[in-house]
């Protein structure tokens, strides 16, 4: 990660996408409050281990259901004398502790470790790789994952961990804004194996996603090259107002120089212009990325990085706080569209 990835994740953290709207109902910003402040206090990791300090364990619907369900039996048993009411009312409430200390037992001792998060473009899903390991001699069953608050019902990722195995679950959060975003908490549990009580907990990981612009959805022609120092230049070229490297194709040409994926386009052979490469460079500029604002301009920079990426160029990029010297390749693209992500 480049130093201006690093000065950012130093500086102030953009909103996240997650970030709760202030409400009128006071109940309500109570609630959300408290919950700031109760997860404000959880340690920052990317590996956990669930203990009893952080499992924590609460009956369901179900669970109030079967409550209500036992303490009318144990009242009518008592009533009418029903010594098979006891024998029944006992029966489910023995089921139903043996549940619970189960239902426990199958999130306690699981270790939870968050792989590094690749980087995305503002409005697509990050994806979170998180591997589930069993120590236990025992398999694991019907243990969920989530990101934490997720507003959509499909957010929980179950599966099954295997004894003395791991597992690897995949959740996804949408950032909308570029900039560097620390991974929100996720939260796992399990209702294992009656459904009676729910037992979970709320990791924050310590890993940020860096989030690159939204390409631009139709960006104009990349700009055209500018000439290079002490180079010599032809005011054809100079004035043809796209810089795309490519010229007709010539009988005896080599292959490696044919542009395919133009010439699919087009449907006619052509090949890149070495000696017009030797003359000019092309140079993105947010000074030239037309009259818009900051973020439509970032927009429309990171179209061009995909798209002269694509073709093959060398290209440099410049920035109000930076500049990119001309490059190309996987690795010049991840940097260039890094520099534009924390600008």
């Amino acid at each position: 990660m480049t130093a201006a990835v690093e000065r950012s994740a130093l500086g102030v953290e953009r909103d996240s996408p997650n970030a709760e709207r202030p409400t009128l109902n006071p109940f309500t910003f109570a609630r959300k409050r408290f919950r700031r402040w109760w997860q404000s206090r959880l340690p920052l990791s990317d590996t956990m281990t669930l203990t009893q300090r952080n499992v924590y364990i609460l009956p369901t619907r179900p669970g109030f259901m079967l409550g209500a369900t036992l303490l009318v039996l144990l009242v009518g048993s008592i009533n009418y004398q029903l010594n098979l009411g006891y024998l029944l009312t006992f029966l489910l409430a023995g089921s139903a502790v043996v549940g619970m200390h189960v239902c426990h037992g199958t999130l306690r001792g699981l270790t939870m470790n968050l792989k590094t998060p690749d980087a995305q473009f503002a409005g697509v899903s990050a994806t979170l790789t998180v591997v589930l390991t069993n120590e236990r001699k025992s398999i694991r069953h019907g243990i969920g994952m989530a990101v934490l608050d997720a507003t959509h019902e499909d957010r929980w990722v179950y599966t099954d961990v295997p004894a003395q195995g791991s597992t690897s679950v995949h959740v996804a959060f949408k950032p909308d804004r570029r900039g560097l975003h620390h991974v929100p908490p996720l939260t796992a549990e399990t209702r294992f194996p009656l459904g009676t009580f729910r037992v979970w907990t709320v990791w924050r990981p310590a890993a940020q996603v860096l989030v690159y612009p939204a390409p631009e959805a139709f960006p104009p022609p990349l700009p055209p090259g500018e000439p290079r120092a002490g180079g010599a230049a032809t005011a054809s070229a100079q004035n043809s107002g796209e810089f795309d490297g490519v010229r007709a194709y010539r009988r005896g040409d080599p292959l490696k120089l044919v542009v395919w994926k133009k010439a699919a386009k087009a449907d006619e052979l052509v090949s890149r212009d070495t000696q017009q490469a030797q003359r000019y460079e092309l140079w993105l500029d947010f000074a030239a990325a037309g009259h818009l604002d900051t973020e439509h301009k970032l927009s429309r920079l990171t179209a061009w990085v995909v798209q002269a990426d694509k073709l093959g160029l060398d290209y440099g990029l410049r920035l109000p706080n930076q500049q990119v010297a001309p490059g190309a390749g996987e690795a010049h693209k991840r940097r260039c569209l890094e520099a534009l992500a924390v600008c």
